[in-house]
């Protein structure tokens, strides 16, 4: 059955290429995947799933971070209406956010299986070179500012592959496999809201991916093993103040600027953890309004990270205070709000174990440990898999390795597309293993 199964996945290769090329063509941000959704959730129906969700059945709206503003979710919303392919059934749904597909396989008694794929683009604009392989190939980003540099593009249709699959083998297998495409991975934003809807309490196993290499990889491959992931928050801190002449009346002023600017630099003396990895970084800063201006507003965007989730938390409180003194030093007050959040994920060790053992024995995949320096990232599916392990479920998070061009998240991020049927091959043999 496995060398049936491998050579259908073979057959799919032109197919699995197109899917990624044309999510690459259209990348959309962060709770605007409108048309990816749409159409996702029109192939999950077409292919015979047996519950296809959709809009608010996906997500809790109030459980949604680092929502974009609601006037360019509608400039977002009407681009996809355009001729940009979206289905026109399923658009609807995902108006003002409502983004993410979840689509229900079931197949008798038997365990439930969950599969995640990310669906996100980054705010990344796409090299112009002649040597991009999307450029020369005429499937570059038509969504200027925005690409997808971090394989999100290929994750889908891997994950749309492995439904087609399986729903054609539905016979052999014995539970319910569930297909999580998830919104907002990119600042850890989009996991939470799926948790909180309910949506991971039935699930026994859960399994994920994400591309990985370099241009010194040389074969593909699956990464198996102790993957962990930092845990992190994502904190918004608006400073108001009170503007004045910088010249005439300098001391009627309360200086916005200069509470930020005492914070950039405190947040990135907080003193470390000892026994754990922790992470601090302010990326961005936004004030003033001339040079004759007392700076009345501010604002700035700043992470921590930690290898634990108390770590983070640490960081968390040590920032906070940080942002609230530096307000009050300058007769300002601050706003905080989160951006973004995850805790520290990590793999079990003898349901990954298992893994491994399905994947090697699948002749067609060559299987590699997970390196240290591969692992420790940050991840919203560790807020999926701790919600299973929770309550005794496990859970893998592998790695789908290929050659590269470039490292994720750079403008020139392109990945070689046979990992699209390596992956493929990966989630179809840990499904029939767990469930057959």
């Amino acid at each position: 059955m496995e060398h049936d199964v491998n050579r259908e996945i073979d057959k799919m290769k032109e197919e699995l290429i197109a899917l990624r090329r044309d999510f690459h063509r259209y990348p959309e941000l962060g709770w605007t995947e409108m048309r990816t959704s749409s159409i996702i959730a029109r192939k999950l129906t077409d292919l015979g799933f047996d519950q296809v969700l959709t809009g608010d059945e996906v997500v809790h709206a109030k459980d949604r971070m680092g929502l974009p503003e609601e006037d360019y979710m509608e400039q977002c919303y009407a681009r996809a209406q355009k001729e940009e392919g979206s289905n026109l059934e399923f658009l609807p749904r995902t108006r003002g956010g409502m983004t993410g597909v979840i689509g229900g396989l079931r197949c008798g008694k038997g365990p439930t299986l969950a599969l995640r794929f990310d669906m996100d683009a980054l705010p990344v604009k796409e090299t112009d070179s002649r040597d991009h392989f999307p450029n020369k190939e005429g499937f570059s980003s038509r969504h200027d500012g925005i690409m997808h540099a971090c394989g999100h593009d290929c994750h889908m249709a891997v994950g749309l592959g492995t439904a087609k699959i399986l729903a054609a083998h539905r016979k052999d297998l014995h539970g319910t496999v569930k297909f999580i495409f998830q919104p907002a991975e990119e600042g850890v934003r989009g996991a939470s809201a799926i948790v909180d809807a309910g949506h991971m309490d039935d699930v026994d196993y859960l399994l994920g991916a994400h591309m990985a290499g370099d241009a010194s990889t040389r074969e593909c491959a699956i990464g198996v093993g102790e993957w962990r992931s930092l845990a992190t928050t994502k904190l918004d801190a608006d400073f108001y103040g009170r503007a004045a002449h910088a010249g005439k009346h300098p001391e009627e002023g309360n200086n916005a600027l200069l509470s930020a600017a005492s914070a950039v630099l405190n947040l990135h003396a907080i003193p470390r953890v000892g026994g754990a990895m922790t992470r601090i970084n302010v990326g961005r800063l936004i004030a003033g309004a001339g040079r004759n201006v007392i700076c009345d507003q501010s604002h700035l965007e700043l992470e921590v990270r930690g290898s634990t989730s108390e770590a983070d938390e640490y960081m968390e409180r040590y920032a906070r205070r940080i942002l609230e003194s530096s307000a009050r030093m300058h007769g300002c007050h601050v706003k905080i709000s989160v951006a973004g959040k995850t805790c520290a994920g990590r793999n079990d060790p003898d349901f990954t174990e298992k893994i491994r053992a399905a994947l090697m024995a699948n002749s067609d995949l060559r299987v590699e440990p997970i390196s240290q320096n591969r692992s420790l990232v940050s991840e919203d599916y560790a807020t999926l898999a701790e919600a299973v392990q929770s309550h005794g479920g496990k859970s893998s998070y592998l790695l789908n390795i290929v050659p590269t061009v470039a490292s994720l998240h750079e403008c020139n991020f392109s990945p070689d597309e046979a990992g699209l049927m390596n992956g493929v091959k990966a989630f179809t043999a840990a499904v029939f293993a767990l469930m057959k």
